[in-house]
């Protein structure tokens, strides 16, 4: 028991309490000293501030971490962060990694896995890495087009000034002023002829599609049938007496259609017109007057 003195038990305790330190921050890095992973190397030609213990996402799963970086001195240009992931982590042939500004302004990796279920990537092998800019990225590609539009811009607000400087604007304000005034009376007008003359005319409106409501009644009940056997019964009759009218069988077809008849008429009409001109010419002839009576012949 001489050897455990109080010395050596302090320097023991030191060591335990220096490895509980160690696993602690490394824990707190996310870093498993006891836990089995798997190493890969990510070649990059711009980190954009990735820094050690940043956390690798595949699919946006965390499977890892960035163990080391290292600037790669031989080829100026080119950083390689080895990563440590999951033993069971596949990673196929064909996949890239990329990195991703955060929301709270760190960087983390993103794994793109392929789809390539045949060859995959061993422990150790360096995978091709590159930058995802985001929205910044997107705002950095805008800036050049925003330097062309510049002078287009300075030349649309002269013209807007100059236009705005025309003496014509404030009387077309004006005018529209105006319009307005008018536009807003109209409304009241309309508002109030909606108001009174519109429901009087649905009123009348709907008088009248009841009167038509009445009629189609009245003509609903009218007997069809009937009213056209009369019509054909009445038009028979016509047709008959039409016929009759044509024929010399009965005494007014022999009234139109002898000519007898119109002969004899045209010669007592003529014997009546050569009877009163003799009565007008010799009047003694037919009429006799005397005031002491008839004489004897």
């Amino acid at each position: 028991m001489k050897y455990f003195t109080k010395e050596v038990r302090i320097g023991i305790a030191a060591i335990i309490a220096l490895c509980v330190l160690i696993y602690g921050i490394n824990y707190l890095k996310g870093i498993h000293l006891f836990k089995p992973t798997s190493y890969f190397y990510v070649k990059f030609q711009n980190i954009n501030g990735l820094t050690k213990s940043s956390p690798v996402y595949a699919d946006g799963f965390r499977v890892g971490i960035v163990r080391e970086l290292y600037y790669d001195y031989d080829r100026p240009g080119n950083v390689v962060a080895e990563i440590d992931v999951e033993p069971d982590l596949r990673i196929p042939k064909g996949s890239s990694a990329e990195l991703a500004a955060e929301m709270l302004g760190g960087v983390r990796m993103n794994l793109l896995l392929a789809n390539n279920p045949r060859e995959r990537y061993q422990t150790g092998d360096t995978i091709p890495g590159g930058l995802n800019s985001g929205m910044m990225g997107e705002v950095g590609e805008l800036v050049p087009q925003l330097k062309q539009m510049l002078p287009k811009l300075d030349s649309i607000m002269a013209s807007l000034n100059t236009l705005l400087a025309d003496p014509a604007i404030p009387a077309t304000l004006h005018n529209i002023e105006s319009l307005t005034a008018h536009l807003s009376a109209t409304s009241g007008q309309l508002q109030t002829l909606m108001s009174n003359d519109i429901p009087q005319l649905t009123g009348k409106l709907n008088t009248i599609g009841d009167n038509f409501v009445t009629i189609s009644g009245n003509l609903k009940e009218i007997d069809y049938a009937a009213a056209m056997q009369k019509v054909d019964s009445t038009l028979a009759n016509v047709k008959m007496i039409t016929d009759k009218l044509g024929r010399k069988d009965n005494t007014v077809g022999l009234l139109l259609n002898d000519p007898t008849l119109y002969n004899n008429l045209n010669a007592t009409t003529a014997n009546a017109a050569s009877l009163l001109e003799d009565l007008r010419l010799h009047p003694k002839r037919y009429v006799h007057f005397s005031l002491f009576g008839k004489k004897d012949k």
